[in-house]
């Protein structure tokens, strides 16, 4: 059955405590807190360099059965390599992360794009055709890749084409190219907010009807006092109560 895992792009942040987390409680226990709330989150660090084993460990073991991780691409492979040569680089980010694949919490595997990485369609098929069956999920934050040839790659491996809500990007569809959805929800640090309880309606039910075909991933990057954590609630409330 489809499910929807709603969350936040991360959950080691200074300014949630007092906020979301109570005062006093260990920052080796923020994890298991988060996990109490949510059922997913976006591992951000993985981004900036390979975990251990032991630091993947402590993930799983942090979190209840069915919580899921959605890993974050290394950025020596997407700003460095720009997707050369990506077989090998996975290799060694999934062999630190067999922890969560072994505890079944491995979720989505975000490849996020630099804005002055241009369409190459070759560069993209390399890639694909080199990385081993998961949910791989594409980011691209230059307009020269939003043409149909490039989704008809992705639907050929069954490859998402990842949506954030950027503002300065409005250039993005909501394009789906295989039966499972990545969302991002990336307006910036609103002092309030950066969500109406309208447009997280409006949200939901755009929700409800993917999770016709299957499961959805959406995530929250408002983390200015624990925003993020709210919408993420409040979204999931609306998807489920529907």
């Amino acid at each position: 059955m489809a499910h929807v895992y709603v969350g936040c792009s991360g959950w080691n942040y200074d300014h949630w405590r007092d906020v979301f987390y109570p005062r006093g409680l260990g920052t080796s226990h923020w994890l298991e807190h988060y996990a109490g709330t949510l059922e997913t989150v976006e591992v951000n660090a993985t981004f900036y360099r390979l975990p251990t084993r032991k630091t993947a460990a402590g993930w799983a073991k942090a979190t209840p059965d069915g919580f899921v991780f959605a890993v974050k691409a290394s950025r020596y492979l997407t700003h460095v390599k720009r997707l050369r040569d990506v077989a090998d680089g996975w290799r060694r980010l999934s062999e630190r992360i067999v922890p969560l694949s072994d505890a079944g919490k491995l979720g989505p595997v975000l490849w996020q794009l630099p804005e002055n990485f241009h369409r190459d369609d070759d560069r993209l098929a390399e890639a694909l055709e080199a990385l081993p069956p998961a949910r791989h999920c594409f980011e691209f934050r230059h307009e020269s890749w939003f043409v149909s040839e490039v989704e008809e790659l992705l639907r050929a491996h069954r490859a998402a084409l990842v949506f954030a809500d950027e503002p300065k990007r409005r250039f993005q569809t909501l394009t789906r190219t295989t039966d499972w959805t990545y969302l991002r929800f990336h307006r910036g640090r609103g002092r309030d907010g950066n969500y109406t309880p309208a447009q997280l309606r409006e949200w939901s039910g755009r929700v409800r009807g993917w999770l016709g075909d299957g499961d959805v991933y959406a995530y929250f990057n408002d983390d200015w006092r624990g925003h993020a954590v709210a919408e993420a609630v409040e979204l999931g409330k609306l998807v489920g109560g529907a």
